[in-house]
């Protein structure tokens, strides 16, 4: 993300000058502009302004050449970002500045998934949205006469940041730095670094912190509170970055350990269907009554014979409701098309849920203790009683907890052979599939 952060600038330009407007007018609103993008670099030719409120700021060395802004103070419904070659532009653009942006002659892209305004950029043969150079600024960005709005930060939980939101200021509540960072600094020097950000129900989501910022050495804090930051955006990943440490306040205890365990949560239902390969799935059901945080489970596929882990997925972030289902494909779009609903998960093709049905398959709680197993480990499915080739393994309606050793007994192994006491009886999507129903 190196738009967002970047190396200690180390020229200086001419004072530009502070003097503010007063008749310049918003035409156009920020959806109105990101429609001209048409999937290709443009320079914009309309005579077009948008009003917004900056939301960043390089005082403390966190933002460096980039503006963002938000379409309004408070309850914003949107964002957007200008790169500036502008050194301490903070003291002309601080949070709340209200500005004035004039966008023809500027150009227009979108870079992983987020839409920039600027100046332009060519390297290694291709012409990208840059920095607007200093001497252009006071040609397309004007201070308005208004005093400084007091920005409130629009609520927001973990699981509910999303792209409305990118380019604007938010607040999480109740939130702490995980314990795997405590201790630590904000970043390593000269380095841009990712801490993690947590909720007590195990939720998770990545503070970008410049090894450049003046706070760069400091301790993060060990309490739980309030975090203020700009929600940045990479293709389907978001961020937050503060302005300054005074953007967190973490004066409350901690939350108790987010990490859990459970023995009843286990594999219900694993497929390779026969007509359709990008359809396989893994589904967890939690037969608890409690909702289970999945933070530090893993499920680790050996894949044929192998005795070694092939691949794994990651469950940090998610949460199993009680006695619900949890289903993770290794192909979202195909599985919304074939069942009709998206997954919880998007694990990738390769991963333990892209089984052909001779693989075994372990869940792993958060301490390292296999709660759930599904074949042996070390043994090629082929032939046994824990192939599902070509059709699925599904959990007997009447197994309530896991079983770290695979038994047969509790399964119903349907596949093209019927070997090893088997159903042979291949299985085809989606009618011979049940994700998300559990029992």
């Amino acid at each position: 993300m190196s738009s967002l952060f970047g190396c200690s600038p180390s020229q200086e330009f001419d004072a530009i000058s502070n003097t503010c407007e007063k008749n310049i007018m918003a035409n156009a609103t920020f959806a109105q502009v990101k429609e001209l993008y048409q999937g290709e670099l443009l320079q914009i030719q309309e005579d077009l302004v948008i009003k917004g409120y900056v939301t960043s700021s390089d005082k403390e060395g966190n933002f460096f050449s980039v503006l963002h802004f938000q379409d309004k103070a408070s309850n914003p419904t949107e964002g957007f970002q200008i790169g500036i070659d502008l050194f301490e532009s903070h003291l002309l653009f601080e949070p709340g500045q209200k500005i004035m942006i004039k966008l023809k002659g500027l150009y227009l892209g979108k870079s992983r998934g987020v839409f920039k305004l600027g100046g332009t950029f060519s390297g290694f043969g291709n012409t990208t949205v840059g920095r607007l150079p200093a001497l252009k600024i006071p040609e397309h960005i004007f201070r308005s006469c208004e005093s400084t709005a007091l920005l409130e930060p629009k609520t927001a939980t973990i699981f509910t940041v999303n792209s409305t939101m990118t380019n604007t200021l938010v607040q999480l509540k109740n939130v702490q730095f995980s314990g795997d960072d405590l201790g630590l600094s904000y970043a390593e020097p000269n380095k841009e670094t990712e801490r993690t950000i947590e909720d007590c129900k195990g939720h998770q989501i990545a503070l970008l912190n410049s090894g450049f910022a003046n706070f760069q050495n400091d301790s993060i804090p060990e309490g739980n509170g309030n975090l203020s930051a700009v929600v940045l955006q990479k293709n389907d990943d978001f961020y937050l970055a503060i302005r300054d440490v005074d953007d967190i306040d973490f004066s409350e205890e901690r939350c108790a350990d987010v990490k859990q365990t459970a023995t009843q949560v286990f594999f219900s239902e694993l497929a390779d269907p026969n007509n359709n390969t990008e359809a396989r799935f893994i589904e967890l059901y939690n037969a608890s009554t409690e909702a289970i945080n999945l933070a530090g489970w893993t499920i680790n596929r050996y894949t044929n014979e192998h005795t070694t882990v092939s691949s794994k997925i990651n469950l940090d972030g998610f949460i199993i409701a009680a006695q619900n289902t949890f289903v993770i494909s290794p192909n979202a779009a195909e599985f919304e098309k074939i069942y009709g609903f998206p997954p919880d998960v998007n694990s990738g093709s390769n991963s333990p849920a892209d089984s052909n049905g001779d693989d075994n398959l372990e869940l792993v709680d958060p301490f390292g203790m296999v709660i759930d197993t599904f074949g042996l480990p070390g043994e090629d499915g082929t032939g046994t009683n824990h192939e599902f080739e070509d059709g699925k393994a599904l959990r007997k309606p009447t197994i309530f907890q896991a079983n770290p050793k695979y038994t047969f007994s509790e399964w119903l192994v349907y596949n093209d052979s019927g070997d090893a006491e088997t159903i042979n009886q291949i299985q085809n999507a989606p009618e011979d599939f049940s994700p998300g129903i559990g029992y």
